[in-house]
């Protein structure tokens, strides 16, 4: 009989599958003291890799220039056998180059614009443009950094596979 873990385990098909579907993952760097350092953020695929960009004097920034390793959690569902989720462990390449950095913010700021709702959300094909609805990241670009996650190790799991049936 398969153990569990084996049963609920994904295919590379669903993983990217659940990861073009979502938006928001949780990042855990490495702190000074040897803590883990959990935010959540929104994030775009690039190449199939996730790709994030912050601030580059943020707390997660000078944790990944420390030490780039990195997990990811990406996860959804709420009963039990709802629950899917990706887990990846890897190392970041920073990406500091300007342009390339706009990029990833551009294609972050279109994933905050699909999502965004309410009066203040922005259309798609302009999440990154200024503009009165305060919607404007790219003119924060110059003061970010981003990340492409490498995979390491990717754990997945989709509870639905111990159903009956």
């Amino acid at each position: 009989m398969a153990k569990q873990r084996d049963r609920v385990r994904m295919t590379d098909e669903e993983v990217a599958g659940l990861l073009a579907a979502c938006r928001k993952v949780q990042l855990a760097t490495i702190s000074p003291d040897g803590y883990p350092h959990l935010v959540t953020m929104y994030y775009a695929l690039v190449d199939g890799k996730i790709a994030f960009w912050t601030y580059r004097t943020s707390q997660k920034a000078r944790n990944l220039a420390r030490d780039p390793r990195i997990t990811c959690l990406v996860e959804t569902g709420n009963a039990y056998f709802d629950l899917r989720g990706v887990q990846i462990q890897g190392t970041v390449q920073t990406v500091t180059e300007p342009d390339a950095v706009q990029q990833i913010g551009l294609a972050v700021a279109k994933v905050m614009g699909s999502t965004a709702t309410g009066p203040s959300a922005e259309p798609a094909d302009r999440a990154g443009e200024g503009g009165p609805s305060g919607g404007g990241y790219l003119p924060t670009a110059s003061k970010r950094y981003g990340y492409l996650v490498e995979p390491v190790r990717v754990i997945s799991w989709d509870h639905a596979k111990l159903l009956p049936g």
